[in-house]
């Protein structure tokens, strides 16, 4: 345990981390209608959940549900990994999402586990 003081208020300007910036707000926008799952569809969290994480799920759901009511958010944190999968779009600093949740992929299918890559395959047909 440190017995020294704490610096005086003010003697020294320490820069905040990165991780303590609030992210800046952003406003997504629907793209138009395309084929795959509900938001709402227990697949969405079953399946994506093992690809991208449960925080990228719970992103992707807050993106739509703020693109449909036409409110802003602030930048998620796990934007990077939903644009990567193809989940959301960027077009300039404008976030597209889709009003639903593609279906995987060929190659998001080679990465789950045999189980659960063929209970997707039974519900999808």
């Amino acid at each position: 345990m440190s017995m020294d003081a704490a610096p005086t208020p003010g003697a020294e300007e320490i820069a905040p981390r990165v991780t303590a910036l609030p992210r800046p707000w952003i406003r997504p926008r629907l793209l138009p209608a395309g084929g795959g799952h509900a938001p709402d569809d227990p697949a969405v969290r079953r399946f994506w959940t093992a690809l991208v994480g449960p925080g990228a799920v719970a992103d992707l759901l807050r993106l739509t549900a703020a693109a449909r009511a036409g409110r802003s958010i602030r930048r998620p944190i796990h934007l990077p990994v939903l644009l990567r999968e193809g989940l959301v779009e960027r077009h300039g600093e404008t976030i597209l999402v889709y009003p639903r949740v593609p279906t995987l992929r060929p190659r998001h299918l080679k990465l789950l586990h045999p189980a659960l890559r063929a209970e997707y395959r039974r519900i999808v047909g």
